[in-house]
């Protein structure tokens, strides 16, 4: 097994990975925006990429941006299909309530995961086969207690 993949790449700013090990690189904006309270915004990269076949990345939220100023991503994870040579945009969404918050071209403002996908083949039958879980849903395991002075 491999350590990494080559992807093709053309971009303003390449995506780098802050860390050894970190399975996220950071995606660059490529134009400036203020994000009002609640608003959302497709901001561009500058980049494009060819992904082999057999392979999907993934556009996830920086974890600071989204706890300290609320900034996360609509449509999270975004998938980028290995056919696809458009430009990378990033659907911004603005959560907080009260503050806006600006993005100057070159801010980091998304992270890009590439992996190894599968394709399923879809086989249709009369019934699933059962399961220790059967047809239990959302909440189904139930949910932590909360205790007062306690985070759960």
């Amino acid at each position: 097994m491999t350590d990494s993949v080559e992807v093709l790449i053309t971009a303003d700013r390449v995506p780098t990975y802050a860390h050894p090990g970190d399975a996220g690189a950071d995606l660059h904006a490529a134009e400036s925006v203020v994000l009002a309270p609640g608003e959302r915004a497709s901001v561009g990269t500058g980049l494009s990429i060819a992904l082999p076949a057999g392979y999907a990345a993934f556009v996830v939220p920086r974890s600071g941006l989204a706890f300290k100023h609320g900034i996360t991503i609509v449509n999270a994870p975004g998938t980028i299909d290995a056919g696809y040579r458009g430009e990378i945009r990033v659907s911004l969404l603005n959560t907080d309530r009260e503050e806006s918050y600006a993005i100057e071209a070159g801010d980091r403002i998304a992270q890009l995961v590439v992996m190894p996908v599968v394709r399923a083949r879809f086989v249709e039958v009369e019934r699933l086969p059962g399961s220790q879980r059967g047809e239990g849903g959302f909440g189904s395991t139930g949910f932590g207690e909360h205790k007062q002075g306690v985070d759960a």
